[in-house]
C-alpha cells in the first residue's frame, strides 16, 4: 500500500484554481506593467479590474475597495458556501475565508465556458 496519499489522487478529481487576485492602485498601469514584463493575454479590462491569462492560471488585478486579495476555486455547486452573487462576466461566486482568514472565492463558470474548456463547443 502506498503511504504517500498525494500519489493516490486522480488528477481529474482535483479542484481547479481559476485565478489569483492581487490588489493594485491603478488597473491600467498594472496591466501595462504585467504585459510588459510577462507573456500573458488580456482576457478582460476596465477601470475597476482586469483578468490576465497566463499559460497555467489567470491573474486578476483588482482595486482594494472592490475586492479582497484572494484565489478562486471552480466548483459545480457553490450553494453550500452561501448565496452566490452573479458577476458581469457570467460567473457566480461566494467569498469565504479559510481557517487563517485568507479569502477564497468559490465560483461557477458560465455554461459556454465550461463547454469550451471540455471541447463540447
Amino acid at each position: 500500500m502506498n503511504d504517500d496519499k498525494t500519489k493516490d489522487i486522480n488528477v481529474d478529481s482535483r479542484d481547479t484554481i481559476h485565478h489569483i487576485a492581487v490588489q493594485v492602485n491603478d488597473v491600467s498601469k498594472a496591466v501595462d506593467w504585467y504585459t510588459k514584463y510577462y507573456t500573458c493575454k488580456i482576457q478582460y479590462q476596465d477601470k475597476s479590474w482586469a483578468m490576465l491569462d497566463f499559460a497555467n492560471i489567470s491573474l486578476a488585478l483588482v482595486l482594494p475597495e472592490q475586492h479582497p486579495q484572494h484565489f478562486a476555486i471552480v466548483s459545480d455547486d457553490i450553494s453550500s458556501y452561501g448565496n452566490a452573487v452573479p458577476h458581469r462576466d457570467g460567473t457566480s461566486s461566494v467569498y469565504i475565508k479559510d481557517i487563517d482568514g485568507n479569502h477564497v472565492e468559490m465560483m461557477t463558470l458560465p455554461t459556454e465556458t465550461i463547454e469550451n474548456q471540455s471541447g463540447l463547443t
